[in-house]
């Protein structure tokens, strides 16, 4: 015991006796730092036979003592403010808590009020024909038996759910005040664009020549995006709105934000904090397509606000899969019982009743739209809008997009591009390499046998679906060439259309060529 106590001693008490000596000093340091009278007589005791210079420097060594002393002040005292201003008391932070829940719990409920007063108002604007049911002789059988095994799950509580608004979407289908309407099935595709211009002009007061419908019709049945661009004013978002009113399908209109950098800010994310998901217009629009058989437009307002290939590149990549199956979006990682019932294993289908439009501005402001995106799209240019005619009016429709996707196919098995046109647009691709560096490409092509038998079953001519998509999926590249140095170029360009398919029938591609021509 004797030698752990001289060990203890040695080591352990000359430790604490060190530190102890820490605030020894320190107090000394104060003492001596406010005995005025003692640092006064050893003053009177060193400056007896002090010079001029060195009294001098006693006081510039006394006032920077002071200074030093008024730093530590403070920054003692910022510091101590600064500590004192994160401490929130126990009972106080439980009481913001509180706010904070309450605070999530009232936004939830807006949201649910919001999406009860939407639904109230599509009903409203649907009329009579919305009350109509299924098995009306007129009407068009649609199966729902696939989704009959998760629909007979009882109704979950929004509140009780991460995904808030999709749960809502669940329990709004799962009433039994939700009906499904009587389609139409024995339009055809050029009734279908006469009736969508009567009917925008007619009830919404909106005119579009017949070849720009025709146009936009054709390229839902080549692709699944659409870019609609031009100058502001010209009708870009109003077109797929009145599409959206005239199937009586609201269009989802999805305002793209210039900070938007990554797939979040399409489907949202869930959130480790409040352990609910983050759900956006665009996830809610998707997710509620998969209830309905209606063709239905996602709208992406201004798209290119932002960089298209870093927020819609996974989009991009999905739509690419050969089959439909394969167009699902992952959410989340791992699912939880109540979660909404089209959501499976984490992943959300996207229904082959959707298509996406974006809008484009092209001015200074905007980014410039990379050729993926491009050419996975049928860009369509609006650049004036029609003159006001008065030709009659007509009704909405109830028409599946089952119903338009057959319409599609049987134009594309009834029309095709003829052998003659198919050796002119090769000879014309031979050309374009030998001369400008720049082919078709395979999906081009593809994209070109699809819309042009579109374009020909919407009442339009081979030729000019052949002239616009010529122009714009294949003349657009010539702006990334250094075209100052071309023009004799695309001079003898627009003469060797005129051989090729006649004197000024590409006129969509000639005014192209004026068009890059005069821009350099």
């Amino acid at each position: 015991m004797d030698n752990f106590l001289r060990y203890f001693i040695a080591d352990i008490g000359q430790l604490f006796h060190d530190f102890i000596n820490i605030f020894s000093a320190v107090f000394q340091f104060l003492f001596r730092l406010v005995n005025f009278p003692g640092r006064m007589e050893i003053i009177q005791e060193s400056t007896g036979e002090f010079t001029t210079l060195e009294w001098i420097m006693l006081l510039i060594a006394n006032l920077a003592l002071i200074a030093l002393i008024i730093i530590a002040i403070v920054f003692l005292v910022k510091l101590l403010k600064r500590l004192f201003r994160f401490r929130v008391p126990v009972q106080k932070y439980d009481e913001l808590k509180k706010q904070v829940q309450q605070m999530q719990k009232d936004l939830l409920r807006a949201n649910y009020e919001k999406d009860r007063l939407l639904s109230m108002r599509m009903e409203m604007l649907g009329g009579d024909a919305s009350k109509e049911f299924l098995d009306d002789k007129d009407g068009e059988e649609i199966d729902h038996d696939s989704n009959r095994n998760t629909m007979d799950k009882p109704p979950v509580d929004p509140l009780e759910s991460r995904f808030f608004r999709l749960t809502t979407v669940d329990n709004q289908f799962k009433s039994p005040d939700y009906v499904v309407p009587t389609y139409e099935t024995e339009i055809t595709l050029p009734e279908f664009c006469a009736r969508f211009r009567l009917y925008a002009a007619s009830q919404l007061h909106l005119y579009y020549d017949i070849r720009l419908l025709r146009h936009f019709i054709a390229a839902l049945g080549a692709a699944r995006i659409v870019i609609l661009q031009g100058i502001s004013g010209t009708g870009k978002t109003s077109l797929p709105y009145a599409f959206g009113k005239f199937v009586q399908n609201d269009s989802t209109v999805v305002s793209v934000q210039p900070a938007w950098r990554e797939r979040t800010e399409l489907y949202g994310y869930f959130n480790e904090f409040t352990k609910k998901y983050t759900e956006t217009d665009f996830l809610k629009a998707i997710y509620e397509a998969n209830f309905k058989r209606d063709p239905h437009i996602v709208i992406l307002d201004e798209m290119n606000i932002a960089r298209v290939e870093y927020y819609f590149a996974e989009m991009l990549s999905i739509l690419e899969m050969p089959r439909q199956e394969e167009w699902k979006i992952d959410v989340v990682t791992a699912m939880w019982d109540n979660d909404p019932v089209h959501i499976k294993e984490g992943k959300l289908q996207i229904p082959n009743t959707t298509w996406f439009v974006g809008t484009i501005n092209n001015d200074d402001s905007t980014f410039a739209v990379a050729d993926k995106v491009y050419d996975r799209a049928i860009p369509i240019d609006l650049d004036s809008r029609a003159a006001v005619f008065d030709e009659g009016t007509a009704e909405p429709i109830y028409i599946t997009a089952d119903r338009l996707n057959e319409l599609f196919d049987q134009a594309k098995a009834q029309y095709t591009v003829s052998d003659e046109n198919m050796r002119k647009l090769e000879e014309m691709n031979e050309y374009l390499i030998n001369n400008f560096k720049l082919a078709f490409g395979n999906r081009i092509m593809k994209q070109l046998k699809d819309y042009v038998p579109c374009y020909m079953g919407c009442g339009g001519t081979e030729i000019e679906a052949i002239d616009f998509m010529v122009a714009k999926k294949v003349l657009r590249k010539f702006e990334s060439l250094n075209l100052g140095y071309m023009k004799d170029e695309l001079t003898r360009f627009s003469t060797y259309l005129d051989k090729q398919f006649g004197k000024n029938t590409m006129a969509i591609c000639k005014d192209y060529v004026e068009y890059l021509k005069k821009m350099n």
